[in-house]
């Protein structure tokens, strides 16, 4: 299909044959077979990053299938013990995540919440979670279904969706977009930096494409520019929300670019685009450049106001303009074949997310970590407040190339920089300014991908043409009103197949002769991993803990600080979950019905129980330190029958725990009748580097 011109661009709302043509394009070039030539990362020869505006993960994709969504079997509690979903207004007022009530939401002009340093700090809360409403407004908790934006959810069941890819800053577009381009946003507070909000004020950190400029690898970032210059000398910011790239070529506030001229790399590839004086329409030099053969290694693409996303505009104008990129992408397919776009936001402007981000330790007190973490921690300034830099909440990640078809999810810990370092892996390019914390907890992209795949399934997408703009007005804002009676919203029925992540954990936890409780955490051999934990009776948490690939850390909880009861619960990577309550001192023996022969029932304050994977089960191991036999009893909420096992003073009994019809997700209680207070529960995924399928407990529908 030709592209759509500025001429053309109002004459095809509801046309059916201008889809057909690209619905047509899109299934050839899907069916193709992808570059093999090594069946590695090698075979990417060029990276796509279309970056959009202000959307959240549960926002987007909360009921989406097979994700971590509203169906999560697992939330944080919050300080009052209801679960994250339940965000409450300044008054008290309970909020739960709604669906607003609008005609054809997709096309409404959602209101703009807040979304800067101050309110996301607020919302945080430390950690907590629990200021939302207080700091976004009601709002925050809307969220758009598979039949407001069809063709989103289409792209997340054709290709793979990203369901732990975080925005890698607390707050607005601009800091989120440096470390997309440069790996941080100053944090070091060299080149005019740290910038926590959009200041624009002209900056001289060295970015990501001056780094593959300079190592010879080619790039370009594709823009429209609109019918003028804005006042600090780049395109974006003009009257018209249909032209120009609306300011998120960030690239356009460091000064190199700024000072650049005609001729020198940093202009003639960050600051030239299509020019509507010219007739030039909004995919002209992509579609040229990719039917020629000279699409570059890396590209950028900034969308204009109107097409970004932004909540305050449609999203399914956003799906329009994606489309056309798909179009202009898969128009030469031996150029498709060899190329890997990612599709992502760069904030969540207010919208509310629950899964709670891996966070650094603020202080020793709050947690500890095995890798430095001092560019992450923000220590106030006169300007700004302190607080955490990220990572930010969920955003949506489509990874869309011939080797990430077939609607998986990949549900390792990303954020922007994750893109940088898929760049790395392939074109070895390092960007030195990615900080050692992000480097240990966030991957690199690429197990979103097979290469060795030969899927060639084609492709089957909605059609846009009704998504383009029917006019070239900005319409009023739209505010949804919370239903009277909240409830929670249900995930589509349905699995999703997995990729297979690199994730080991384990946490284990005990009371040590002094009748402390411990709690030791390690990542497992081939991933870092970030922690989160939580006290069901104390309220100084939450607390939070990272370690490195192959490294662990301990820490210590006093009991004596919560009337001799421990309640803490432990969140990590891919749903993992594990959570340790019980008493610090020794259990008093009872006799315990059912128990064989003459053996006593005794309280389980001295027991110890851990699991790690074997195989692709999973194994327990229950250690009895106390002094009279523990009946260990262990649940699966995954069904299965449950075991009983007698643990005799100074004895251990391993007890293996088949995976195979959970697919290798598990979520196991232990629990000692003779003792009400002790719990434990285990709860994850076992990888054997196969690809799986999502968590069965997510299907709620």
């Amino acid at each position: 299909m030709a592209e759509v011109n500025r001429r053309r661009f109002f004459q095809l709302a509801g046309a059916t044959a201008a889809f057909s043509a690209l619905s047509a394009s899109i299934e050839r070039a899907a069916a193709l077979p992808a570059n093999h030539r090594s069946g590695t990362i090698e075979d990417v020869e060029h990276i796509v990053v279309l970056m959009q505006e202000n959307r959240s993960f549960d926002h987007y994709f909360g009921r989406l299938r097979g994700v971590r969504g509203f169906g999560d079997p697992h939330p944080v509690s919050l300080d009052d013990g209801r679960s994250v979903w339940h965000q409450r207004t300044a008054d008290g007022t309970e909020v739960l995540p709604f669906h607003p009530q609008a005609d054809d939401l997709g096309m409404q002009f959602l209101e703009g919440l807040p979304h800067g340093w101050p309110d996301g700090q607020d919302a945080y809360h430390n950690g907590k979670y629990d200021r939302w409403l207080p700091a976004k407004g009601t709002t925050t908790m809307a969220y758009l279904t598979r039949e407001d934006i069809p063709f989103h959810y289409a792209l997340a069941d054709t290709f793979t969706v990203c369901d732990a890819y975080h925005c890698s800053f607390i707050g607005s577009t601009d800091p989120n977009r440096y470390y997309l381009w440069s790996g941080h946003t100053g944090n070091d507070g060299a080149g005019g930096g740290p910038v926590l909000g959009n200041d624009e004020l002209g900056y001289d950190w060295t970015t990501y494409p001056e780094r593959l400029q300079e190592a010879g690898v080619s790039w370009k970032v594709y823009q429209d520019t609109g019918d003028g210059l804005d006042a600090a000398g780049g395109w974006g910011w003009i009257d018209d929300p249909y032209r120009g790239n609306y300011g998120d070529n960030s690239l356009l506030y460091f000064n190199k670019y700024r000072d650049a001229k005609p001729g020198d790399p940093l202009y003639d590839k960050a600051r030239t685009g299509t020019d509507a004086k010219s007739g030039e329409g909004y995919f002209d030099r992509l579609r040229a450049d990719v039917k020629a053969g000279k699409l570059p290694k890396v590209s950028w693409i900034a969308s204009p106001e109107a097409f970004s996303e932004h909540s305050n505009w449609p999203s399914n104008y956003g799906a329009w303009y994606i489309s056309q990129v798909l179009d202009a992408l898969t128009s030469n397919p031996a150029v498709w074949a060899k190329t890997a776009l990612f599709i992502t936001y760069d904030e969540n402007d207010g919208f509310f997310d629950h899964l709670v981000p891996p966070l650094p330790p603020k202080s020793a007190a709050q947690g500890r970590s095995t890798v430095d973490v001092s560019l992450d921690v923000f220590g106030g300034s006169g300007s700004h407040r302190e607080g955490f830099y990220g990572l930010g909440p969920r955003v949506p990640m489509l990874v869309v190339s011939p080797w990430s078809k077939g609607g998986f999810v990949c549900s390792e810990t990303f954020d922007h920089t994750s893109v940088i370092r898929f760049m790395e892996r392939r074109f070895g390019v390092r960007e030195p300014q990615i900080s050692p914390w992000r480097r240990a907890i966030c991957g690199d992209l690429t197990s979103a991908f097979d290469f060795s795949r030969t899927d060639s399934r084609p492709a089957r997408l909605p059609d846009t043409d009704a998504y383009e703009p029917p006019d070239r007005e900005r319409h009023p804002d739209y505010r949804p009103v919370p239903p009277a009676d909240p409830g929670m919203p249900r995930q589509e029925r349905g699995a999703r197949p997995a990729r297979p992540l690199r994730y080991a954990p384990h946490v284990d936890g005990a009371v040590d002769a002094a009748g402390k409780f411990t709690l030791a955490f390690a990542s497992g051999p081939k991933a870092g991993a970030a922690f989160l934990v939580t006290s069901g009776n104390r309220t100084d948490g939450p607390w939070t803990y990272t370690t490195e690939a192959g490294k662990g850390i301990a820490d210590t909880w006093n009991p004596a600080y919560s009337s001799g009861s421990y309640d803490l619960t432990v969140h990590g990577p891919n749903g993992f979950l594990r959570v340790f309550r019980g008493t610090a001192e020794a259990g008093t023996a009872e006799t315990e019905a059912g128990t064989a022969g003459s053996e006593s029932g005794s309280g389980a304050a001295g027991c110890e129980v851990t699991a790690r994977h074997a195989g692709d089960d999973l194994r327990l191991t229950l250690t009895n330190n106390g002094t009279g036999t523990v009946r260990l009893r262990v649940g699966n909420a995954y069904g299965g029958r449950s075991r009983t096992l007698a643990v005799r003073p100074g004895a251990t009994v391993r007890h293996t725990v088949d995976l195979a019809g959970s697919r290798r997700w598990y979520d196991l209680t232990v629990t000692c009748a003779s003792d009400p207070a002790f719990l434990r529960r285990f709860a994850g995924h076992v990888e054997n580097g196969r690809p799986g399928v999502s968590d069965p407990a997510l299907v709620t529908d």
